[in-house]
């Protein structure tokens, strides 16, 4: 902060939008149908089901209202009498019950603190009128594709996705903005792609490149570069809960990190992603299995271990298995099946049963509860991948490895004889009732008969065109990862308690198109990059605030800060720092003093923090070592993930600590000084080195008002310094790249400072 001059607040801009009040659902016309789907289970689901929904064991009055044989049946404790009687709301005992002034007759019952509208009554009310028609819940129907809507401007559409775009927008008096200048596609693009700001030599090639067929030339060789699996990969290591080590209190040093590897590969070679689910949850079960098939099961095995003396292996071994079928069921069919490991779930149609069955598949490992304390540690876990030079230099080529050891890969492997898998009553790992079989919840897609009954068939099931989960959900997290939120912004929930999605017809439009084209990423993204909805501007109106504050009918492009790991991968590319290596060991940048320290129990290999020295401080955010009781500071600060589990959807935040470090980190502060001493080394004119940096990082050219306020800012550092020649010499000792003796001068180090405000940008950390 001492570094810092009153002038670089001036440069700092806080955009704070303000939500009004209003809302930005679509009307619903009176004379139209209601929809059960869209508008009662929402009301029922949170308001009702709880104490009349799926879990049995909870079900007041014995009534349960999300079955219509159920809510249709008559009433156990009032016989003659019914809940729910379609087109009779004078029979019907639930719409009494709503409405009732008696606080021992009203539902949801006022000890619940829980209370209905008068629009969530009245919805209640039409639909009881309208014949109270049940429908199953929308993301347990295989999804189809619908005729594309009927839209106002035929000129707009660039492909399908704009016309249910464009429909929405009609429907609210919206219409899209304008296309975004050529400066911001570019930079938004390889953001989206790659991580990394476009080049000066990228930009100024696409600026003169007038031809109609430029920005789709511009997106292909964008996807093609192998940074598009680096950036493709931080979302799947959140969603693996990928980390460099076991947790729990020793919290030793493991190596799953070619894993890694092989996942940047999958996403570079474009792998179907039908394929790429099978052989991570059973590669080594399919016929002649390699090497490479067997390393992809490592997703399975990246949740914790404790190697804490005195513990019951079997209580571990069950909870490694339930982190298992957790992280399967969230991050690849998205629903909370994990809701239903000590009780029936609450508000979906699936019981206890139905999640041991799904457990059984995960259950027939070798993998042991314990194998020793941190004294007997080792860098993988049974059943073990041995990787020789050998298998690189054939088949596992992707894996960067410089030496000749050997690497141990913790992965997947099926016992000889099956394991009896129980119903554990309240999820307790003795507490052994009825045996199971593998098997999937009826509710979401029956299991085929034809089907294995292990890992391989799951994958087989999951996989099926007829699964109504999972092309959708990846679909989503694909949209989330471009747009900031999902087409259903509950990510990781496609049930009852998620939410609805946004654009219903576009996401099954989308999952169909995508199992239709051989489950195909990149042209998927390709898809949704070259559409008008994404190429707007993200220009902000009254209008666009007043009608769709949070942008969820898309008539502008969303500003969206960078993830934590491409903020670094911004400040290193555009200073020059970056070492562009893929894949590999993970790393362990400047981090500040003691933090490992204070979360140690002094034993195992990571007890103390060692810095690494050298290129591999400048590697790419993906690369930073995670300690999972110690995670790295600067990424959790910017919504990072800490890897504990599964996770599908990273929150945004703006808080001071966000501000500090980009003005005072030191990686922040030596890109500033190695960018800095290139350019005043270049150019001899100030201005023009003050516009070379701001296209390094702001991706554009500065006007007119810009560069005076940055020159400005120059000339009064540079009088500073000037006059203080200590205080340069002081700034420039920051970070270990080596330092020119002759470059610690003045106009260096006030030109550092110009560079370090333009970082401190929202503009510059942002992609518009």
């Amino acid at each position: 902060m001492k570094y810092l001059s009153p002038f670089l607040f001036l440069l700092l801009y806080l955009f704070v939008a303000c939500k009004p009040n209003n809302s930005s659902e679509v009307s619903f016309g009176e004379g139209e149908q209601l929809s059960y789907n869209f508008h009662i289970r929402p009301i029922l689901s949170d308001k009702c089901f709880a104490c009349h929904g799926p879990d049995a064991n909870k079900q007041e009055a014995g009534l349960r209202l999300d079955l219509p044989e159920t809510a249709y049946a008559a009433l156990k404790e009032s016989p003659g009498k019914y809940a729910i009687i379609p087109n009779d709301l004078n029979g019907s005992q639930l719409y009494h019950r709503i409405v009732s002034t008696d606080p021992n007759e009203l539902m949801p019952p006022p000890e619940s603190n829980l209370s209905l509208t008068e629009s969530e009554i009245d919805l209640i009310k039409r639909w009881i009128e309208q014949g109270a028609q049940y429908e199953p819940h929308w993301a347990f129907v295989s999804p189809k594709k619908a005729e594309l809507p009927k839209i106002k401007d035929k000129e707009w559409p660039r492909n399908e996705i704009d016309y249910f775009t464009l429909a929405k927008m009609n429907k609210l008096g919206l219409d899209p903005n304008d296309q975004a200048e050529k400066h911001e596609l570019l930079k938004r693009v390889s953001l989206d792609l790659t991580g990394l700001p476009p080049t000066p030599e990228m930009i100024n090639a696409f600026e003169k490149d007038d031809s109609p067929e430029a920005y789709e030339k511009a997106v292909d060789k964008i996807m093609n570069l192998p940074t598009f699996g680096e950036k493709m990969a931080v979302l799947w290591m959140d969603i693996s809960r990928y980390s460099d080590s076991y947790g729990y209190q020793d919290d030793n040093i493991r190596t799953q990190w070619p894993y890694r590897d092989w996942v940047i590969h999958a996403f570079n070679k474009n792998l179907p992603y039908d394929q790429f689910i099978t052989w991570q949850l059973a590669g080594d079960m399919l016929p002649n299995a390699n090497k490479e098939q067997i390393l992809a099961t490592a997703f399975n095995r990246n949740h914790k271990y404790t190697e804490e003396g005195g513990v019951i292996p079997e209580e571990y071994r069950v909870e490694y298995v339930l982190d298992k079928s957790n992280t399967f069921t969230k991050g690849i069919l998205g629903i909370t099946m994990e809701c239903a490991q000590c009780h029936d779930h609450k508000y979906d149609p699936i019981s206890q049963k139905n999640f041991y069955e799904m457990f059984a598949f995960f259950n027939n490992t070798p993998e042991k509860g314990y194998e020793g304390d941190v004294s007997q540690s080792k860098p993988a876990k049974t059943p073990i991948l041995w990787i020789a030079r050998d298998d690189i230099n054939e088949l596992l080529t992707f894996i960067n490895h410089q030496d000749t050891s050997k690497l141990m890969v913790s992965v997947m492997d099926e016992l000889d004889t099956l394991r009896t898998t129980y119903i554990l009553n309240r999820g307790l790992y003795d507490a052994r009732t009825t045996p199971v079989t593998p098997n999937t919840p009826e509710s979401i897609f029956s299991f085929p008969d034809d089907l294995p009954k292990n890992r391989l068939g799951l994958a087989q099931w999951t996989v099926d065109k007829n699964n109504p989960l999972t092309a959708r959900v990846f679909v989503n997290l694909m949209w989330q990862e471009i747009f900031g939120v999902g087409i259903v912004k509950s990510t990781g929930d496609f049930g009852m308690q998620g939410d609805l999605p946004s654009h219903p017809e576009l996401l099954d439009w989308l999952a169909v198109d995508f199992m239709e084209n051989d489950w195909d990423v990149k042209r998927l993204l390709k898809k949704i990059m070259t559409s008008a909805t994404y190429m707007q501007s993200s220009k902000v109106t009254k209008k666009h605030l007043n009608t769709d504050p949070d942008n969820i009918y898309l008539a502008r492009s969303p500003r969206l800060r960078l993830p934590a790991e491409n903020i670094r991968d911004l400040v290193l590319a555009s200073s020059g720092l970056l070492v562009p290596e893929i894949g590999g060991p993970s790393v362990k940048p400047y981090q500040p003093e003691g933090l490992w320290e204070a979360a140690t129990s002094g034993r195992g290999e990571l007890k103390t923090y060692k810095q690494d020295k050298g290129e591999k401080l400048y590697r790419r955010g993906l690369y930073t070592f995670i300690k999972l009781t110690s995670p790295p500071p600067m990424p959790i600060i910017f919504d990072g993930s800490n890897r504990d589990q599964c996770e599908v959807n990273r929150g945004r935040t703006n808080t001071p600590l966000q501000a500090l470090v980009m003005m005072n980190d030191p990686l922040v502060m030596e890109a500033s000084r190695v960018l800095a001493s290139q350019l005043t080394e270049k150019e001899s004119e100030p201005e023009t080195a003050i516009e070379e940096a701001f296209k390094r990082i702001l991706c554009r050219a500065p006007n007119s008002k810009e560069l005076d306020i940055l020159s400005g800012y120059f000339e009064e550092e540079l009088s500073r310094f000037s006059k203080d020649q200590a205080s340069a010499d002081d700034l420039f000792r920051v970070g270990e790249y080596p330092i020119k003796e002759e470059k610690i001068a003045p106009n260096t180090a006030a030109m550092m400072q110009v560079i370090l405000a333009m970082y401190n940008l929202e503009e510059a950390i942002t992609k518009i």
